[in-house]
């Protein structure tokens, strides 16, 4: 029985495994859009995703570079772990989350398989529609309305003090 054994094994052992997501993540990490299997792409998914929220952690300069070798001890790759640092974590710096999305792609010919491509979200032009800019820290939460409610109370309030003044001025000429 698999009660509780969450993990996709993709048919290889451990150290296998560990080294085909480790080398799916930097080239995920490089190219920012890589076409694989949709069981990859999954497993990817649950291995690449911590490593990004890795990169917004820290504030301090030792905290950082002790981030950056943790990332490192997964990926192995120098290039990918500093592109992942400079590059990547400017954008998803104020995303709470979700930093990647799969896209299935239909089958295989040969042997029948899902393809999928996964892909980093910020970085498909498409979709931000254009917005090249990075992305400031917001405060996180978790309440969903508050703030819209205010800043409409206070709109309103504002064109209301506006519609009186212009009134005032009608009748006093």
């Amino acid at each position: 029985m698999r009660h509780g054994d969450k993990i996709n094994n993709l048919g290889r052992k451990k150290a296998h495994r560990e080294a085909l997501l480790s080398n799916l993540a930097s080239q995920l990490i490089v190219h920012k859009r890589i076409v694989t299997t949709l069981a990859k792409a999954k497993a990817l998914r649950t291995y690449v995703e911590p490593l990004i929220t890795k990169t917004k952690k820290g504030d301090s300069k030792e905290t950082i570079s002790h981030q950056h070798r943790v990332v490192f001890s997964y990926l192995q790759d120098k290039a990918a772990t500093k592109e992942l640092f400079t590059v990547v974590a400017p954008k998803i710096l104020s995303r709470p989350g979700g930093y990647t999305r799969i896209i299935k792609l239909g089958i295989r010919p040969g042997d029948n398989a899902e393809k999928a491509m996964i892909e980093l979200v910020d970085f498909n032009e498409i979709y931000t529609k254009g917005s090249s800019k990075p992305a400031e820290a917001t405060k996180k939460t978790r309440r969903s309305g508050g703030k819209k409610k205010a800043t409409t109370a206070k709109a309103e309030t504002e064109t209301t003090t506006t519609e009186s003044a212009t009134e005032e001025t009608k009748t006093e000429e």
